[in-house]
């Protein structure tokens, strides 16, 4: 069986990668990078250039999507204004599972997985059941993990520590930048306000 691995950034591939190429269930396993909702093009780069680096540690192959964040942009700005963890995002999660199922099957893939769901700030349970219906759509099985399980963020940290890998500050789209960098600018001026993007309150 080949499994196609969905893999949003170099931090959160290392636990899965360590952890499924070492599962005998597997002829193959294949990361694939969509990566047009990052936010700008240089942040792309970096997070791109981590993934060649751990895919050359590890062994696991990854296809990267070329980088079109035109068409993200054109799919998620009328959600400009929704909070992080939103239907935003909630989006933006389909837009990419979508992108790797449909790349799956033209690699001749039978499984689908995601290695979002070892992030503390994303909704596992959402992620899993965008990712079984899209698979299922596509003629794919699911391959639902929980990598956070069993401290896999932490585990996660670890790995990216001890390899130098790039850790971003954010989630990667410019609304997640803006929330970012709005949140940072508002601790340092000890104030409380809301940012346009995030409508968080910041203390």
């Amino acid at each position: 069986m080949k499994l196609f691995l969905h893999v949003c950034c170099a931090p959160d591939a290392t636990v899965p990668f360590e952890v499924l190429k070492n599962e005998k269930s597997w002829n193959e396993v294949v990361g694939y990078f969509y990566g047009s909702n990052i936010h700008p093009a240089d942040e792309f780069r970096r997070r791109a250039d981590a993934l060649k680096f751990l895919s050359e540690h590890s062994g696991v192959n990854i296809l990267f999507r070329p980088y079109q964040p035109d068409g993200w942009f054109a799919a998620a700005s009328h959600l400009a204004d929704e909070p992080e963890q939103g239907n935003r995002c909630k989006l933006c999660f389909a837009i990419q599972l979508r992108a790797a199922a449909k790349e799956a099957v033209a690699n001749g893939a039978s499984h689908l997985c995601t290695t979002l769901t070892i992030s503390p700030h994303k909704d596992a349970l959402l992620i899993s059941r965008l990712g079984s219906e899209i698979a299922g759509q596509a003629g794919l099985t699911w391959e639902g993990r929980i990598w956070r399980k069993n401290n896999g963020f932490l585990r996660s940290v670890q790995i990216s520590k001890e390899l130098g890998l790039y850790r971003q500050g954010y989630c990667g789209c410019a609304y997640s930048q803006a929330c970012h960098s709005y949140t940072i600018h508002k601790k340092a001026s000890d104030s409380i306000q809301k940012s346009p993007y995030c409508h968080t309150e910041v203390q």
